[in-house]
């Protein structure tokens, strides 16, 4: 197989939100550097919160300043509502991803908004962004196959969310297991219902690894078609506002199953295996990742 997978690599926002060690601007511009000299292209390398809940993602605009512009990279600002689309216009990211809870019941924790409105925000980030320019946005629907406080979300309703933002103009949709509950079946059914009403809108999806089935699900999403995955270095990952949420798919496990049948990613493994254990290191941790682990094979 030749053909090419995209890894967004999203360790610097996703992987530290959730930690209790919290890591200086430099050192979280030492471990963007690292991912990039490792194949990483495109990155979600901030958050536009209120850093008061999300102290580890303080420093967003001092971080965006002092990364070096490097042609071929894409820096995603992470956007809640509008005044964080407002912060990642100034900060100059090049991508915006925008995040609306399928639920109610997540939102309200997690953003302080119901779905509805939320979705409002994404109408009027999209209307701004036409009207006055900015960078390109992506939607992703957290909670897209289960919610830790709403239970079950009913594969309609993803549906809808996602026919909904495709007719904003967004060029790329994305449904996260926030809390890691999806299977490979479901994936499937999931993906091909949403391709369906979304046209020609990229699908990219965002695995959790919470019951160990976050490699068998994107392995589903591959062969259902899609060719944009997230992942964190190290395996690291979690939301502060899910209970017993645990880290993302690691980016050297995904690569390594990914290259080891023949797909391109454009990732140094070794380098990433490098990098996974240094950050973990400075987390006071162990890395989660199996291949970080385990090594590379062949030797």
């Amino acid at each position: 197989m030749s053909r090419f997978i995209e890894i967004v690599e999203v360790g610097p926002r996703d992987g530290l939100q959730n930690e209790k060690a919290l890591l200086d601007v430099d050192q979280k511009l030492a471990f963007i550097g690292r991912l990039e000299a490792a194949g990483a292209r495109r990155m979600e390398t901030v958050s536009f919160v209120n850093p008061k809940r999300v102290p580890q993602m303080a420093g967003a605009e001092e971080l965006m300043a002092d990364l070096p512009t490097t042609a071929g990279r894409s820096r995603i600002g992470l956007v809640l509502n509008m005044k964080g689309w407002e912060r990642a216009v100034a900060a100059n990211c090049d991508e915006a991803n925008v995040v609306v809870c399928a639920t109610d019941g997540f939102g309200i924790r997690n953003q302080g908004a119901g779905t509805a409105e939320q979705m409002a925000a994404l109408a009027a980030i999209a209307a701004r962004r036409d009207a006055e320019g900015g960078p390109p946005i992506s939607a992703t629907f957290s909670v897209a196959f289960g919610c830790p406080f709403d239970g079950e979300v009913a594969q309609d309703l993803i549906v809808a969310l996602a026919r909904e933002a495709a007719s904003l103009n967004i060029a790329e949709i994305a449904l996260a297991d926030t809390i890691g509950v999806a299977d490979p079946w479901t994936v499937r059914a999931r993906v091909e219902a949403v391709k369906a009403v979304i046209g020609t809108k990229k699908l990219r999806l965002h695995f959790h690894d919470t019951r160990n089935t976050g490699l068998a699900n994107a392995y589903a999403g591959v062969e259902a078609g899609v060719d944009i995955l997230d992942a964190s270095c190290g395996g690291l990952g979690g939301c502060p506002f899910a209970p017993d949420a645990t880290g993302n798919i690691g980016t050297e496990d995904l690569v390594y199953m990914l290259e080891r049948a023949g797909f391109e990613t454009g990732y140094d493994l070794p380098g990433l295996i490098s990098t996974a254990k240094w950050v973990s290191d400075l987390l006071g941790k162990a890395p989660t990742s199996s291949v970080a682990r385990a090594g590379l094979f062949p030797a």
